[in-house]
């Protein structure tokens, strides 16, 4: 019988090898790149009060400026605590005068914050002396 060659495969050309190997690393360094990059905009920074007046925090003081009837002019201010925070609306701890308190939820617009209602009354103090 007549002996057959069998090829078998060789291994790939090292040139090739280097071409997978550059494609490789360059989709990594590219990666690792844009990793740095956006890092440190998925670090979570909690607001100031300073630079946004509508963050609140449980446990703030505020106070509420509530109005009777959606028709009416007058808006009374009653102090409250920030209870608890969702997307669009806070939750707040307003007192009664028999020692017990309820819990609405309110538009974070129609909430003042009490530090800057206090400044607010000092300089209008010191202005009148």
């Amino acid at each position: 019988m007549l002996e057959q060659q069998i090829d078998y495969p060789t291994r790939p050309k090292t040139s090739a090898m280097l071409m997978k190997l550059f494609q490789i690393t360059l989709v990594v360094l590219v990666l690792l790149i844009n990793l740095a990059i956006a890092f440190p905009s998925w670090a979570e920074r909690a607001p100031s009060l300073i630079s946004n007046s509508n963050y609140f925090e449980v446990g703030q003081k505020v106070i509420w400026l509530y109005k009777p009837r959606a028709d009416s002019s007058d808006v009374q201010r009653i102090p409250a605590e920030v209870i608890k925070l969702s997307s669009k609306q806070v939750q707040i701890k307003v007192y009664k005068h028999n020692k017990e308190f309820v819990n609405r939820w309110v538009n974070p617009n129609k909430l003042e914050n009490l530090q800057k209602v206090k400044e607010s009354v000092l300089k209008n103090l010191a202005r009148w002396k």
